[in-house]
């Protein structure tokens, strides 16, 4: 081979490296399927030197993705007839770069054509073709051996780029799916836990809801203990919601009704047993296949607890008045905020039935042990107060909730939620500190009845009769209560 030749030869073998190395870096960008395309087609023709010269990927049911064209004489082809074409076929038996000689593709006539498919672990993704080497002066206007390793070498990097680029677009494609069903999750969560929802930033409250999540899809029975008002019954919505049961959850506070109704609420009654009643099923019966939340189990009596353990026991229920037995699949979610060790060590408390309920306990800390969460729900219970309402959310100073977080809320997330709510709707502009401390009261309060739940919320009707100047009207309004409830609790 003459020098200048040999020279060229040697140029030409040291611009097809560059142009590989620098593909190999650009391919990795982020980038839309044609413009990689674009750009893979236009390296291969500064480099080969093509009359015409083409590229075209398909998608995962067949059809064309991106198509690139130069040189093509008249309209440029579709990719649907790139795809319908022999060439593209051969290409899929034979697997490798293939060479023709006259014919044409997709309507472009050629004398020499060289194509390589554009594939990645055995897809077939698309093709590279480039016709007819230009002339320019050269004896033999072939392309060489080098041309169609570099054409190979082009097809096999966009091969490895076009099928990371789509593992990337159905990695972002899962991704979008899973935050639309999140959210369809937290709306039918938020439904299922009655429009509440459970504020945990705290590290304790944190670690309730963790185990609250592990222990949701099993059928063990859950007692959760802490003290009123710290969300017990959100919790019992929150495991019922992650259990994956079929029936619905069922609520039954054991200290809201006597003795003498408590059983017929939980195990039914069959008609006939007095006059003018009629046969009704209970709670457990209404919660088959689903969730019984029973709150304040450490007020259920005696002989309520006797046929409750009997019941857990054989599965079964027998109503009042009744004799059959019918059988019913329940999770039981039990709830307290007394001492049960100290009741079962009384004798207010089967020893046996503490053990039955007790099979996972979880423990709600008090709204003191958790004050990083406070911020959070003030502006939780201001904004779902504000929408209920169709008032703009007031801000809240920041020494207003430095005395928010600074309380130690015997009445706990009950009580915060009412202080919120009496303070928007009282707030004339920003919530202010005086506002504040005058809802919240004297502080350092923690006598016998500042612990106790319905003296709070006598406290706080008070505080809002004052700020109402006695109007009870405005001060239900207020309090988002009818005017007959304060009547019932003797105001």
């Amino acid at each position: 081979m003459p020098p200048a030749l040999s020279t060229l030869a040697e140029k030409r073998r040291i611009l097809q490296l560059e142009t590989l190395y620098d593909l190999a870096l650009e391919l990795h960008a982020d980038r839309p399927e044609q413009e990689l395309v674009d750009e893979l087609l236009q390296r291969v023709c500064a480099v080969v030197d093509p009359a015409a010269a083409v590229a075209v990927t398909r998608d995962a049911y067949g059809g064309p993705r991106a198509v690139a064209t130069v040189g093509w004489r008249g309209s440029p082809p579709a990719g649907v007839a790139l795809l319908a074409d022999p060439l593209w076929r051969e290409l899929l038996a034979e697997g490798r770069l293939l060479t023709r000689r006259g014919g044409a593709l997709a309507g472009l006539g050629f004398g020499e054509l060289v194509a390589a498919p554009m594939a990645y672990r055995g897809v077939f993704l698309g093709f590279l073709a480039v016709a007819d080497k230009e002339v320019r002066g050269a004896e033999d206007p072939s392309f060489t051996a080098d041309d169609k390793r570099f054409l190979d070498s082009v097809a096999s990097l966009g091969g490895v780029a076009l099928d990371s680029m789509r593992q990337v677009e159905a990695l972002s494609a899962q991704r979008e799916r899973l935050e639309e069903e999140n959210k369809a999750l937290r709306g039918q969560l938020a439904e299922e836990l009655g429009g509440g929802r459970i504020v945990a930033h705290a590290p304790p409250m944190r670690r309730a809801l963790e185990l609250a999540e592990r222990v949701a899809p099993r059928g063990v029975a859950v007692l959760v203990r802490g003290e009123s008002g710290t969300g017990k019954e959100l919790v019992a919505r929150l495991l019922h919601h992650l259990s994956g049961r079929t029936g619905s959850l069922i609520a039954l506070n054991c200290a809201a009704l006597p003795e003498s109704l408590i059983e017929s609420e939980l195990f039914g009654i069959e008609g006939g047993v007095a006059t003018g009643v009629s046969a009704r099923p209970g709670k457990f019966e209404l919660a088959d296949r689903g969730t019984l939340f029973l709150d304040e189990i450490g007020d259920l009596q005696p002989a309520v607890q006797v046929k409750l353990l009997r019941t857990l026991q054989e599965r079964e229920v027998v109503r009042v008045g009744g004799q059959k037995a019918i059988p019913v699949d329940v999770r039981l979610i039990a709830a307290t905020h007394r001492d049960l060790e100290e009741l079962v060590a009384g004798g207010g408390f089967r020893e046996d039935l503490y053990y039955r309920l007790k099979g996972v306990e979880i423990e709600l800390p008090p709204l003191r042990e958790r004050r990083a969460d406070v911020p959070h729900l003030v502006r939780h219970f201001a904004e779902r107060f504000c929408r209920r309402e169709g008032i703009p959310v007031p801000p809240f100073r920041s020494e207003a909730l430095a005395l928010l977080i600074a309380h130690d809320y015997p009445g706990n997330v009950r009580e915060l939620q009412n202080v919120v709510e009496g303070a928007v709707s009282l707030a004339e502009g920003e919530i202010g500190a005086d506002l504040v401390r005058s809802l919240l009261g004297a502080p350092g309060q923690q006598g016998p009845e500042a612990l106790e739940l319905g003296a709070v919320e006598r406290r706080h009707i008070r505080r809002v009769l004052e700020l109402a100047g006695g109007n009870k009207s405005a001060a239900a309004r207020m309090l988002g209560v009818d005017r007959k409830t304060l009547q019932r609790r003797g105001f």
